[in-house]
C-alpha cells in the first residue's frame, strides 16, 4: 500500500461542496516549502491527490484554504485557513477535510 494525501472541503452556508476554493500545500519541516497549488472541483475534492507514493514522505505538513477568495463576502471573518498536520506512516492514507462558512471552519482527520 502507498500512501497518499487528500482532501474534501464542504461549504456549511449552502450543504454542498466547495467548487473552485484554491488549497495550497505546504511542506514545513525545515523552512516552508510550496508543493502544490490545486482548486476543487464541482465535488469540493482536488481532481489527484495531494501528495502520493513517491512524494509521500513523513514530515509535518501545512494545507492552506482560501476560503476569504471562495466566499467574497464583505461581512466574512476568515480569509485564510491553514491546517498544519504529521505524516506519520508514509504509508498510510491521510484525508483531512474542511468544513467551513465566512465565519467558521472545522477539521479532523478523515478516513
Amino acid at each position: 500500500m502507498s500512501g497518499k494525501l487528500t482532501t474534501h472541503v464542504l461549504d456549511t452556508t449552502k450543504g454542498r461542496p466547495a467548487a473552485g476554493l484554491k488549497i495550497e500545500l505546504h511542506r514545513v519541516d525545515n523552512g516552508r516549502a510550496l508543493l502544490r497549488t490545486m482548486t476543487t472541483n464541482r465535488d469540493g475534492r482536488t481532481d489527484t491527490p495531494l501528495l502520493e507514493s513517491g512524494e509521500f514522505r513523513a514530515g509535518t505538513y501545512e494545507i492552506t484554504f482560501h476560503v476569504g477568495a471562495y466566499f467574497a463576502d464583505p461581512a466574512q471573518f476568515l480569509d485564510a485557513v491553514p491546517v498544519r498536520f504529521t505524516i506519520a506512516d508514509p504509508e498510510a492514507h491521510y484525508h483531512v477535510p474542511l468544513l467551513c462558512s465566512p465565519w467558521s471552519y472545522s477539521t479532523y482527520r478523515g478516513s
